[in-house]
């Protein structure tokens, strides 16, 4: 099927320059200022200025050209039907640690999309390789200043990093970061550590290669490869015991204190995993930074633990207790492993604050990917069904909204909130991830 000219409109905002312009759903954006739009960044730029001229194609086929006059900056009202006007990029590597190749047959098909698409890094805050990136497409980048770019490093060794994403460019495509940072783009970084591969020796290399890029390369995240059991002829890796936590974080910690007394940026920081895995101690709020990597669990855990006692705080200042009296509710809430802990110690809180509030705290056992995954947002729905299955689960079950697919009610493995509800026999809540939404979840209508 050939493609049509143009980017579709799908909505057009009420009382906007479009809607007055008589632009509507179902036109086709065809150029402004009588260049063609490859992308939204391109639109986000081209129509910055106070006089534009705007190609519209109707359906009809019949074409309009409007001489807009606007503020500086001032944005049409125009949605379009692909958010990113043009198509994603997929990964061109084949990564020896690739969560994407660990997952099992038979998922929705877009489980099995992977993306490296730069775009996506300033839009949702995707980590990219670099490796598809083309001279035009840096040179963008730094024509429009975008930022933060995120890019997975993984390694700054030309040859282990062409290894790793199994990819012969990929070596080459660090050189990229020094025309971000010569530029000043403002940059993020993930280093997904895999045992006997890139740690050791080679993270304290590239630790300190990358901190040669601050301040515009803000922070970097080591977060440790997730392995599922669906590894069958892929590269053999092993999963970390305590003792090479303890190792990671030793090194973290000294990069951490050599780097902040100049920089006052901790820099590198090691996500939740490796402290629980070592068994210390979750780090004090001021050592993430303003939470700069909380997409690659980094101080999700501290964040949720400072909302929850500053929630407690509103509480006792707002009377809640007093206006509790001793009223009597038993709940049940679903976790992942990793941060049960955490979730049953915030549960017990509540119930010495608020007496007659029972929770059951139930940490899900990933069966579906294997005991290795901890984290909640991979809980699937047939796990939660199977594992909760004749428990006795009070009023209502607490569900976290990260293992729901986004803006939708539906678990990775296509399972409902309602098929949950309906094979438990109990109500479903959706309980948002702050420590807030937890106390206030917990506590319900009252």
């Amino acid at each position: 099927m050939k493609k049509q000219k143009g980017h579709l409109i799908k909505t057009v905002k009420p009382d906007s320059i479009a809607e007055e312009m008589g632009i509507e759903p179902g036109d086709r954006l065809l150029e402004i200022n009588g260049e063609t739009v490859e992308d939204i960044f391109d639109y986000q730029y081209m129509i910055e200025e106070e006089y534009v001229e705007v190609l519209i194609a109707k359906p009809s086929g019949e074409e309009w050209l409007l001489e807009i006059d606007k503020d500086y900056a001032e944005d049409l009202g125009v949605e379009f039907e692909n958010g990113l006007m043009d198509d994603y990029r997929s990964c061109s590597n084949k990564c020896i640690f690739c969560f994407i190749d660990q997952m099992p047959k038979g998922m929705r098909e877009t489980l099995y999309f992977k993306d490296d698409d730069s775009r996506l890094s300033f839009l949702q805050g995707n980590y990219v390789t670099l490796t598809n990136m083309s001279d035009k497409d840096v040179e963008r980048v730094i024509k429009y200043h975008m930022s933060p770019i995120n890019i997975s490093f993984q390694t700054t060794n030309p040859e282990l990093r062409c290894m790793m994403l199994h990819n012969r460019f990929a070596g080459d495509a660090l050189k990229k970061v020094d025309r971000f940072y010569e530029a000043g783009i403002e940059m993020n970084g993930q280093i997904v550590l895999c045992k006997g591969v890139n740690d050791g020796a080679e993270l304290e290399r590239s630790i300190s290669d990358m901190s040669k890029y601050l301040p515009h390369l803000r922070s970097v995240s080591v977060v440790p490869v997730g392995l599922s059991k669906y590894r069958e002829g892929l590269y053999p890796l092993e999963p970390f015991t305590k003792e090479d936590a303890q190792q990671v974080l030793a090194t973290i910690h000294k990069w951490q204190e050599k780097l902040f007394p100049e920089y006052g940026l901790h820099f590198i920081h090691a996500s939740d995993e490796w402290y629980i895995l070592a068994e210390e101690e979750i780090p004090d709020e001021d050592n993430y930074d303003g939470y700069l990597q909380l997409e690659n669990g980094v101080g999700m855990i501290r964040l949720l633990l400072e909302e929850f006692e500053d929630s407690l705080r509103q509480l006792r200042k707002s009377g809640a207790m007093e206006r509790w009296n001793h009223r009597k509710r038993e709940i049940s809430t679903v976790t992942g492993r990793i941060v049960a802990p955490y979730i049953e110690r915030m549960a017990r809180r509540m119930e010495e604050e608020f007496p007659g509030l029972c929770v059951h705290v139930h940490p899900i056992r990933n069966d579906f990917f294997g005991e290795r995954i901890t984290v909640t947002g991979l809980l699937t729905g047939q796990d939660i069904m199977a594992q909760l299955k004749g428990e006795h689960l009070g009023e209502e079950l607490l569900l976290p909204i990260n293992v729901l697919r986004s803006g939708e009610r539906v678990l990775l493995d296509d399972y409902t909130v309602e098929d949950i509800s309906s094979a438990l026999q109990v109500p479903v809540n959706i309980v948002k991830s702050s420590g807030y939404d937890f106390t206030e979840s917990l506590l319900g209508e009252f």
